[in-house]
């Protein structure tokens, strides 16, 4: 029996008249809504996307140094032995020569270990400069994905007052955010 009985809202009616009014202007612009909020959902995706990008590469770069600083404190460590070494070099009834080769040891393992830690900062800071190139684009993508929002919200606007510019301001900011989508794609 309830298969024969349907109750409209108001907001039911308003949409069927609209539907079948054959209003061209509310179509177009809810057409152009959709595919506002089609692309605004995609700069969204690019937008978090390159946001982990940044984020992976901090880590990486966090990474890289905590083994940097290892090494330097791994060449301190060489540091220290190396100068006791060098010290008992002026003892008396010690046997020179063996902390001779010692301070040598010490030296070239010291080189080592050197080249490694600034090879290791080096690594650190070419992942901090790609996490920062992540995070510019990944503001890019925002402020993109922030102007499709405002034209879909102009958009709501120009469907309640029906004023032509406010369409024509929709579509231009709109136009704004794919041109800032087109520089975050860019890397610019």
């Amino acid at each position: 029996m309830s298969e024969d009985f349907h109750v409209h809202g108001p907001h039911d009616h308003e949409l069927e008249h609209a539907a079948h009014s054959g209003d061209d202007f509310a179509g177009r612009i809810a057409v152009m809504t959709a595919i506002m909020a089609t692309v605004g959902a995609l700069f969204g995706y690019q937008g978090g996307a390159t946001q982990n990008d940044a984020a992976m590469f901090k880590n990486d770069s966090a990474i890289k140094k905590t083994e940097a600083s290892d090494q330097w404190n791994y060449y301190q460590a060489k540091s220290n032995k190396q100068n006791l070494a060098e010290l008992a070099i002026s003892l008396p009834g010690v046997d020179a020569d063996r902390y001779k080769t010692e301070v040598q040891r010490y030296k070239a393992e010291k080189e080592d270990i050197k080249k490694k830690a600034e090879a290791l900062e080096a690594e650190s800071a070419a992942f901090e400069e790609k996490s920062e190139a992540a995070l510019h684009q990944h503001h890019r993508w925002a402020q993109a994905m922030t102007a499709v929002q405002i034209a879909i919200s102009l958009a709501a606007i120009t469907l309640l007052t029906k004023k032509k510019w406010l369409q024509y301001g929709s579509y231009g900011v709109a136009g704004f955010g794919v041109i800032l989508a087109g520089l975050a794609w860019m890397h610019i």
